[in-house]
């Protein structure tokens, strides 16, 4: 198939970039442009049936011209900071909403054949009950959270409306290899390795986490008719860990004992922050058969591995704890 990644330079977006080569698509591959010629992570990779393109979301036009004789569109492109999302509210609601808007009126136009919208759990705010289903009321604890809400709700209005072919994939939170040190796993294994100790904001708040590949095969899942347009899919874990026992299970595979320091900066405001997510991903296995495959230990070390392989990349980030 002809498949459209949007934000394939990001995190996830490169995993799934690779993922789908090794399973043979034609991949079209848009990254954020910029005046560096630069494609973030998927830099270097180089595959025949890869064709990368620079270009925004926001820009109508360039949408319609790039989902042209598409098979399947997966819409990563989004700002995903939830502390960026307090400062620059409105550029979360230009490329979260107006560019999911975009994309998906770009899908109809051109008759892609499904849309697979990317959410994000934190829309559902702290767990009301565990593990979290797909009728879990949604909360708008932050900007970011609502402008992913309102993404879900344009998509959803274009399945109800005007018949497109849309589904709503909901990943927990996903850790692993090429994540930015704004998420905390990452910060917490950076720091472990370089310095003598942690400095974060709140260690108390639990987490589904998902390693990176699992999430990238839920996603490849939902390409599968199975999987009813118009609804709505979480992938996860239904486990659940405190970043306090993030902590102790870094430590454990580093074999290092860093103290840890709270830094009240990075404590979000107290009605923002969610407490606990934890994902009930039974409607997705029943649909495709997805499950995880790699526990959340195993998914550590693969990590730190790669943080260890590839420390000069954040060699000058790993004192900077305001990132």
């Amino acid at each position: 198939m002809k498949i459209l990644v949007t934000g394939a330079d990001g995190f996830i977006g490169s995993h799934l970039v690779e993922l789908l080569l090794k399973k043979k698509h034609i991949v079209f591959a848009l990254c954020m442009y910029n005046s560096f010629n630069d494609h973030g992570w998927l830099n270097g990779l180089k595959n025949k049936n890869l064709k990368i393109i620079s270009g925004d979301i926001r820009d109508q036009d360039f949408c319609l011209k790039i989902s042209k004789k598409i098979d399947v569109i997966f819409n990563l492109a989004a700002l995903i900071s939830i502390p960026y999302s307090y400062n620059s509210t409105e550029s979360f609601l230009q490329t979260n909403i107006l560019g999911t808007y975009n994309i998906c009126l770009s899908a109809k136009k051109n008759k892609v054949n499904r849309l697979i919208q990317l959410s994000t759990s934190e829309v559902y705010g702290t767990a009301k009950y565990i593990p979290i289903d797909e009728k879990h009321p949604k909360v708008a604890q932050s900007p970011y959270s609502a402008s992913k809400i309102s993404a879900d709700a344009i998509a959803q209005s274009f399945y109800h409306s005007f018949d497109l072919d849309v589904v709503i994939a909901r990943p927990f939170n996903t850790f692993g290899p090429r994540q930015s040190l704004r998420a905390v796993i990452p910060t917490i294994i950076s720091q472990s390795l370089s310095n003598e100790k942690i400095v974060l904001g709140n260690i108390n708040s639990r987490r589904d986490f998902t390693y990176v590949l699992d999430t990238c095969e839920g996603l490849y899942s939902l390409i599968n008719k199975r999987a009813k347009s118009g609804e709505v899919f979480n992938i996860g874990s239904k486990k659940h860990y405190s970043i306090k026992n993030v902590i102790k299970i870094v430590k454990k595979k580093i074999q290092n004992f860093p103290t840890i320091e709270i830094d009240k900066k990075r404590i979000r405001p107290k009605k923002s922050e969610v407490d606990l997510l934890s994902c009930d991903f039974r409607k997705i296995n029943k649909a495709t058969g997805f499950k995880p495959k790699i526990n959340f230990e195993k998914g550590i070390e693969l990590t730190i591995d790669w943080f260890k392989k590839y420390k000069h990349l954040y060699r000058d980030l790993y004192n900077k704890y305001n990132i």
